[in-house]
């Protein structure tokens, strides 16, 4: 698909960390992420704020396909009435979870736009990919030059809610069952 002018990640990049890989992605598949978020960006609807977004996510498991690099993108959504819009990154991961990928499948996150700076994902877009990554999982943030910055999901969201923050079901339930218990 390749729509636009996005460069190669040049090797010395990656290079510099001590095992050829930043946050465990290589540079063959950093150049994929950035590559398939770039061309998403391109299918972005929105005619109101005129802010092209597009996400891919690096997907750990193998490929129903077979290919070596699976990505499951998206863009920016907008609508007249602007908070129903729907985010670059949560329509990704909306199709991902659709495609039967779970919590923890995700290797590595990309987010494009045509900024000349870095733009991470708001905050409801980090609580929602919070639901599914682990705090370890890195995401590449490219401008539109398609360099890029990295911070993990930890950094972008600390001291986060996630699933491993709520107690158990069965748990839940004893504490729903003292509490009606002490009213009574």
């Amino acid at each position: 698909m390749s729509t636009s002018n996005f460069r190669p990640i040049p090797a010395e990049e990656v290079a510099k960390s001590s095992d050829g890989l930043i946050h465990g992605v290589s540079a063959a598949e950093l150049q994929v992420l950035g590559s398939e978020c770039n061309d998403a960006k391109a299918t972005a609807y929105c005619p109101y704020s005129l802010f092209r977004v597009g996400a891919s996510l690096l997907i750990r498991s193998p490929s129903p396909s077979g290919a070596e690099h699976h990505i499951v993108s998206g863009a920016n959504v907008e609508n007249a009435s602007y908070p129903v819009g729907t985010c670059a990154e949560r329509t990704a991961m909306g199709t991902a979870v659709l495609q039967g990928h779970k919590i923890g499948s995700y290797k590595a996150i990309g987010v494009s736009t045509d900024m000349d700076d870095f733009c991470s994902p708001c905050g409801m877009c980090r609580q929602f990919l919070r639901e599914f990554c682990e705090d370890s999982v890195p995401i590449f943030m490219f401008n539109k030059k398609g360099e890029f910055k990295v911070k993990t999901m930890g950094e972008l969201l600390p001291l986060s809610f996630g699933p491993s923050s709520l107690p158990s079901r069965d748990q839940l339930k004893g504490i729903v069952e003292d509490g009606k218990d002490k009213k009574a």
